[in-house]
Order: C-alpha cells, then structure tokens, then sequence
C-alpha cells in the first residue's frame, strides 16, 4: 500500500484541516533569569528548561534538571502542555512540557492557542512536530548563529483532522513507542547478562593461587613496541579505503585510511594495542596503522610457553589503578612489573578457547545492539511520517 492510500484509508475521505502555525499556536522565546542574582535561583522550585533535559530526560518531560525562584520570572510562566523547540545551536530538538515552566532562550515555546484547544489532541501535536522539526533542519539562516527562519515557521503549515483520527495517530505511536523500548531494553539486559557471565568465567579461569603455577613479572612475558613507524599521517578518512585507524579506546576503529606505508601486519602476528595513559586494551588480528604515539604493541617476548592470547585475557582481569590527574606511562611504570601466573601450555590454550567463545558472544550482541537500536528508530521514524503524512492543499505552506 502507497504512503498515500495509507493515510487515505485511516482519513476515510474526511477532510484535513490546514491551518499557519501561527494561528494555531502562541509562539513566545525562552529566557534566562540573571544568574548574578542568587536569589533567582536558591530555593527555587520552577522547572527551568534546557537542552540537557532533553538529552537526559527525554521530549515528555515533567520537571527540569535546575529551577528558578519566582523573583527571576517575568510575567508569566509558559503554560503546561506547551512544545519547546530549539531553534537555535541543535535546530529541531524538541519536547512536550507537562507542567507550568520557563526555558532558556534556545527554545521558542509553543502554546496552543484557546481557539484550537478542543481541536487538538496535545500528544498529536508532540507528534506531528517531529515532522515540523525536519522542516526546520531545512529552513536555518546560517548568516551567522545557525537558527531558523521564524516569518517561514510561522506560515508553516499545521494539519487538524479530527480528534478521532488524532486519537489513533497516538494511540499507534504510542504503541510503536513503548514496543520499541522494551525491545532495546531486552537486548540491554542481554548485553548485561553476558557481559558478567564473561567476566565471571573469566576471573574464575585465571585466579590461581600461591604454589599452583609458575608467577613471572609480565615485562617477562610481553615487549612493547612504539607506534610510530604505524601512526597514519592524515585526517582524512572514509569507509571506502582499506585499512583501519585504531585506538585502544572504546571506539576502538576510529575510520579507514588510504596510506599504504607503516601497516602493522597484524594478520600474521597478532598483538595487543595498549594504551599507556589509561590502560585500555584490545586483541587485534588485522592490520591496521595507529592513531596516536599513546597506543602500544604488546607483543610475545619469544616465550614459547606463554600465549599472547592469554596475556590479553589475564590483562583484562586487573582492577583499574588510575589515579586522576596521573599522566605517567602505565606499562613500564606499572604493568610490566605485575605478576602473572604461567599455567601449562595446554591449560593456556583451554583457557582461550573458552573465552575466546564468550567474548565472540558476547560482541556479537555489543556490534548488533546498535545496528538493531538504529533499525527500530528508523522503522518508527519511518511508520511515524507515514501516519503524520496528510494531503495537502494548494494553500498548504
């Protein structure tokens, strides 16, 4: 079924009202009560609005992270069930207020009028201006602080059918809404889960005592090597070129490069990549070049007896020991002198096997959690503008 015939069909041939934003909503800019006055702001209890409580608190939102004191406001307070939208600075990004409130000036808020009231379901407008807010991605005067246009958003058009029509719109994205949170909930938990089954497992393996194996220091054991003959040259990257930039940190692949000197031909001899500031490691088996001098090759010391693979496993069982503000190199001041127990080769190559299997789980679930995150926000977003996708007519701005 086309886009179209879609909405046609849940409309049933009722027509869609079309009215200017600015008939239908009050538009008033936010403010900051002066922060050089103390006593616009102790003991204040005003839910005062800004783009940090969309971030933490999501776009329906009943109380603000900071509130001002009632000596700071002018006039009146924005009314509950008004929209905030940023129309400055992250363009689009809004919310639906459900409590008297300020905001600060990044926000024009919009009330419905008293006119539309009845009208209007106030969660159908939160939706629809979802819609709004791509127009406005589209409608910014860059000709110095990004914003949008104003006179244009308020002769945008704003679609009315009836309240039975808006009631379904809600109660289907409500729906898609909710399904799509416990979704990314589950697979949350799931990511939690096997992450503590590894690390349990994990520790469980390589906790030895006293006199059950052979301890060496671990500069015994593994050599580091400086990345500088491997560090990539330019900034420049795109998904198209061939070998990866990476970084010990949790980003870990950082982009791909097009340079073809100084490759660290990992795919033959693996390595550990090491950072020295804050200890963060990853088991590499790719070639790849480095992105700063801060990243170190861990590599076997020749030992036949000990696996680098096991090295890996052993290091990621180590409490973190930073202290903040300490900037001293980690592996020759630190690590290199930790004991390590040596188990029997074999036992080593057990111990592997087993967490190499939990790990590759265990990533699995980590690189598929945002690859399915995105795919669900795209089908909502998709199903979304379907729903809010009225005809409309030849005065429609």
């Amino acid at each position: 079924m086309s886009d179209v015939r879609f909405i046609e069909k849940l409309l049933d041939g009722v027509e869609v009202k079309w009215r200017e934003v600015s008939e239908v909503f009050t538009l008033k800019n936010g403010y900051t009560p002066s922060k050089n006055k103390p006593e616009y702001w102790i003991d204040g209890d005003i839910p005062w609005f800004r783009m940090e409580d969309l971030r933490t608190n999501g776009n329906i939102l009943s109380d603000a992270i900071q509130h001002a004191h009632k000596n700071g406001i002018k006039g009146k307070l924005f009314p509950a069930n008004s929209i905030i939208m940023s129309t400055t600075a992250t363009i689009g990004e809004h919310a639906l207020v459900t409590v008297d409130y300020l905001s600060n000036q990044q926000f024009t808020n919009l009330t419905v009028k008293s006119d539309f009231c009845e009208s209007l379901d106030i969660k159908f407008v939160f939706y629809y201006f979802f819609i709004l807010a791509g127009k406005a991605k589209q409608s910014i005067n860059t000709s110095s602080f990004p914003s949008v246009q104003m006179s244009e958003l308020k002769r945008w058009g704003f679609p009315i059918p009836p309240l039975s029509i808006q009631t379904e719109i809600v109660r289907i994205l409500d729906t898609f809404t909710t399904h799509t949170a416990e979704l990314t909930a589950e697979l949350t938990a799931e990511l939690t889960a096997r992450e503590k089954q590894y690390n349990y497992y994990r520790d469980q393996l390589l906790t030895f005592e006293d006199g059950d194996v052979e301890w060496k220091a671990l500069g015994e054991v593994a050599e580091y090597e400086q990345p500088t003959k491997y560090l990539v040259k330019s900034n420049v990257y795109n998904n198209e070129f061939n070998t990866p930039v990476l970084t010990a940190g949790k980003t870990f692949i950082l982009g791909y490069t097009n340079e073809i000197d100084g490759i660290y031909n990992a795919q033959e001899n693996p390595v550990i990549i090491f950072d020295d500031f804050t200890t963060a490691n990853k088991w590499v088996d790719f070639d790849f070049k480095a992105k700063s001098s801060a990243m170190k090759m861990i590599t076997s010391k020749g030992k036949p007896d000990v696996l680098l693979k096991y090295v890996f496993h052993w290091l990621n069982t180590l409490p973190s020991e930073l202290i903040y503000g300490d900037h001293k190199r980690q592996w020759i001041s630190n690590y290199s002198k930790k004991k390590i127990p040596i188990p029997p080769l074999a036992e080593q190559t057990r111990i592997v096997s087993i967490l190499d299997k939990f790990d590759a789980l265990t990533n699995s679930i980590s690189e598929g959690l945002p690859r399915e995150k995105k795919l669900r926000q795209q089908q909502y977003e998709y199903y979304r503008d379907l729903l809010l996708s009225f005809p409309e007519t030849e005065t429609t701005v």
